[in-house]
């Protein structure tokens, strides 16, 4: 399919009719003081090797030349090239992000969730040869981005996880591991690795059972613990979070339940405070399991027009040099653009 990737540069083709104008009108201009001098004949004689016909080609080139660049600035493509595969060495990697209301807490800056979001995608950028996948809970669990190495499609997929995602509430820490253990791909070769981003505020059971099984089966847990213990009020767009009897709901994490899920998981706990210090260790301890080669193709591009329409362009220019508006001796062999 043909495209253009800037088409708002192609306005400036209404230049052309413009110009065109502008040199009828001149040419115009040109006959009439022309023949204050007498009869076109006269003038002609007057004025040796003068040809209207390659003034007329002259501007007919210089137009195709503007024409061209134009049609370069608004960059045309047309068709896509096909992807070619790309080899690396790492690991996978599954993020399960708890947007429950309660991480909307701002103990941690901006908040709880948002310095979540900014974890992962600096992780992520960080160890571009692993692939990683993208798993939201909080009532229930919920897959967002599927395995992969394109960390710009992970980035647009974390830019838009928000609380409002998830219809039922809660903390169910259980359902989160359950999910990403069955994320992963049949490589057994490849180190894997579930981090948990949470308070800590299970509200449900089965949690420490689930990172046990994901661990027996070649996962590791590790979980990060994103709040403080002292807690937080929770803003809404409402306003301050309260219970049914009208009382400050108050979040704080919970630190013993995140090391026991972790220990279950044969991973390791990190707390997430305003330091870069979770983010570095979780990194450090990552790079430290089995890398294995995996490979994918590279996302097709659009084929460019630009060589082919800067050669011909490049040609127009080279033409547009041999006419000049008087005749040149070696031109004259050229019936065509005699008088």
């Amino acid at each position: 399919m043909f495209q253009f990737a800037h088409p708002e540069y192609l306005y400036a083709l209404l230049l052309i009719p413009l110009l065109v104008a502008l040199f009828i009108y001149s040419q115009w201009r040109n006959y009439k003081r022309q023949t204050q001098w007498g009869s076109k004949n006269m003038f002609l004689r007057l004025v040796n090797g003068l040809s209207i016909y390659r003034v007329i080609t002259k501007f007919f080139l210089q137009l195709i030349a503007l024409a061209l660049l134009i049609f370069l600035l608004a960059q045309p493509q047309y068709g896509l090239s096909s992807g070619k595969p790309i080899k690396k060495q790492g690991i996978e990697v599954i993020f399960a992000l708890d947007v429950s209301q309660s991480m909307l807490a701002q103990d941690v800056q901006p908040s709880r969730l948002e310095r979540s979001k900014l974890l992962i995608s600096t992780l992520a950028e960080r160890m571009p040869n692993n692939k990683i996948g993208l798993n939201i809970f909080a009532g229930e669990a919920y897959p967002i981005l599927p395995l992969t190495n394109d960390l710009v499609s992970a980035n647009l997929f974390l830019d838009q996880i928000s609380t409002d995602m998830v219809s039922l509430q809660g903390t169910n820490l259980g359902a989160a591991i359950r999910l990403a253990d069955k994320s992963f791909s049949n490589n057994k070769k490849v180190g894997k690795a579930i981090v948990v981003i949470t308070d800590g505020e299970n509200h449900e059971e089965g949690a420490v059972e689930a990172a046990r099984l994901a661990a027996n089966s070649g996962k590791h847990v590790f979980v990060l613990g994103v709040g403080s213990t002292s807690g937080a009020q929770i803003p809404t767009p409402e306003g301050i979070l309260t219970d049914n009897s009208g009382a400050v709901v108050k979040t704080a994490l919970n630190e013993e339940a995140c090391i026991e899920l972790a220990q279950a998981g044969k991973g390791q706990f990190f707390h997430v405070d305003g330091t870069n210090s979770a983010q570095e260790q979780l990194q450090q301890v990552l790079s430290q399991l089995q890398e294995a080669e995996s490979s994918y193709t590279n996302n097709s591009a659009p084929n460019e027009l630009f060589p082919w329409i800067a050669s011909l362009l490049l040609i127009i220019l080279l033409l547009e040099l041999f006419f000049a508006e008087r005749q040149q001796n070696w031109w004259r062999k050229l019936s065509f653009l005699q008088r």
